[in-house]
């Protein structure tokens, strides 16, 4: 007899980051109907949907909303490494799992989520270590001033320090924030080898396009010679890009055409399989409400029963006509949160940020 689940879905459909919410909500809902349409799970999916409307201050009343009263006890959602810190909470509360399908910056395992898409050691660290060889440990670094663009760059600046580098600067805008006049000028004066980005939404897009206008009055800032770095850019925000996105490198489990697979991006790709995992782990009966450390446990998963980050490759590739073209491919290893594998002494002093 087929079980009829409930499932959480919390995305903001509007706001800075609405284009990676639409790319993460298209691959849930996608995989919703995949499931329900094949009998052979048992099972079918029926989304309980709630939209913060960009206010981070609904995103922890709306999961409790989810949790307390309705039969979800499993959340696909959040965005930002802010919107997931303030539904933790709940979820301990309330003994729910939220299944984040984001790239975000390491430093966290809890027992409430399970990490579908990349931590630092699958993107932003195999991605400097492609850098440095080909263009030089002189870096420049930018973000939005909150979570992931203060520890996304404070472990690429404790990573180019440890391999004999320099940062020549590093600056931050508010969330939504346009005014990059000031990044582009100190990127002018200090001619860095590369820029890493971590600004998102429309304050990465005016970033880029500014950054696009210096080089072309100054062939320094090409993308041969300065190419800018990304951890969090898709496919999904290239037509807010347009010509802007020309010669970005960037760093994710998956690009479009990188497999057989024909997802839009890696945000739509780690949301569709986190739907798709979910589904396997609640295949037998009475298990819609055991803790995801149980569910891990009782079934081999890529999901690490210890640390719930899940075991990825890495691939980086560059904005080329348009559309991501592959320039390396590095194996799946398993999500290291905690960094303690074999990494710079200086990239293991980083702690938790809360």
């Amino acid at each position: 007899m087929t079980r009829r689940i409930e499932l959480g879905l919390l995305y903001s459909r509007s706001g800075s980051y609405c284009l990676i919410s639409e790319a993460c909500r298209t691959g849930a809902l996608s995989a919703i109907a995949a499931i329900n349409g094949d009998p052979s799970h048992g099972l079918t999916f029926h989304p309980v949907e709630r939209d913060p409307g960009r206010n981070i201050d609904l995103y922890a009343p709306m999961a409790d909303d989810i949790l307390r009263n309705t039969t979800a006890r499993h959340i696909i959602g959040c965005v930002t490494s802010w919107s997931r810190k303030e539904v933790i909470p709940v979820l301990e509360r309330a003994g729910g799992t939220l299944w984040y399908a984001v790239p975000y910056e390491g430093f966290e395992a809890s027992d409430h989520v399970a990490y579908t898409h990349a931590c630092p050691n699958q993107h932003l660290l195999p991605l400097l270590d492609w850098t440095f060889p080909a263009y030089g440990r002189r870096g420049y670094l930018t973000g939005s001033n909150y979570i992931w663009g203060w520890e996304m760059n404070r472990l690429a600046r404790d990573t180019i320090m440890a391999a004999g580098g320099e940062v020549l600067g590093e600056r931050y805008l508010p969330i939504g924030s346009l005014d990059v006049g000031r990044m582009i000028e100190e990127i002018r004066v200090t001619r860095p080898d590369f820029i890493h980005n971590a600004l998102i939404g429309p304050s990465s897009y005016e970033f880029l396009s500014a950054y696009k206008a210096l080089g072309a009055t100054d062939p320094a800032f090409l993308p041969e010679n300065c190419p800018v770095l990304s951890c969090n850019l898709t496919e999904c925000e290239l037509p807010a890009l347009g010509l802007a996105s020309e010669g970005l490198i960037a760093a994710g489990p998956y690009f479009r055409g990188a497999s057989d697979a024909s997802f839009g991006s890696s945000h739509e790709e780690a949301a569709f399989k986190a739907v798709q995992e979910l589904a396997r782990l609640l295949a037998e009966p009475g298990s819609e409400t055991a803790p995801l450390a149980n569910l891990l446990t009782a079934t081999p998963s890529l999901i690490d029963a210890q640390t719930h980050h899940t075991e990825l490759p890495t691939l980086i590739a560059q904005v080329r006509g348009g559309a991501f073209q592959i320039l390396e491919r590095q194996a799946a290893q398993p999500g290291d949160p905690y960094l303690t594998h074999d990494r710079p002494r200086a990239a293991r002093t980083l702690r938790v940020v809360s």
